[in-house]
């Protein structure tokens, strides 16, 4: 069986999965204050390397996969229709840290990525959903989630990250 797609090579599947010329958006900002609390929606927020979001209660380990997590804002309103929701569903009722918006997420695995001036992420994984979101969409909002969940990061250089912020592609290495 040829390699992935009739024609191509491993040079042009690796070419074409390096095309990342968008640049994205740092839309919201969430931080949990406790567990199984309410996110509360800020303005900004202090990245620590290698640990967590100054102010949310996560306490991940030096080198853990999981410091902080991100989603794509297009699908707040994916997830909603799935739902039957009229409009996108809120972003604090989801979980995540940040919503991102412009680029897609699921693309930059093993990737890094450059959040305004200071902070860069190296997205580690995809972040399923859990059954809290039975819990907090309603019947279904589990299924709702599955693809839509977002991505785990790691965070290689802390610093600040403000809502408006670009989000860039790092060269790959």
């Amino acid at each position: 069986m040829p390699f992935p797609f009739a024609g191509d090579d491993k040079s042009t599947v690796a070419r074409l999965l390096n095309t990342l010329p968008q640049q994205g958006r740092l839309e919201w900002i969430g931080l949990r204050p406790a567990r199984r609390e309410q996110l509360l929606s800020v303005p900004e927020a202090e990245a620590e390397t290698d640990r967590h979001l100054h102010g949310d209660h996560a306490r991940p380990k030096p080198g853990g996969k999981r410091q902080i997590t991100l989603i794509q804002q297009e699908h707040l309103a994916a997830v909603a229709g799935f739902l039957g929701l009229p409009e996108p569903v809120a972003p604090e009722r989801l979980r995540r840290n940040l919503v991102v918006s412009g680029l897609n997420l699921l693309a930059l695995k093993n990737r890094q990525v450059r959040i305004g001036p200071d902070v860069v992420l190296e997205i580690t994984g995809e972040c399923h959903p859990c059954s809290r979101m039975e819990e907090e969409l309603g019947p279904g909002g589990y299924n709702a989630m599955r693809g839509h969940g977002g991505l785990t990061a790691r965070i290689v250089q802390g610093g600040r990250l403000r809502v408006g912020d670009v989000v860039r592609v790092e060269p790959a290495q």
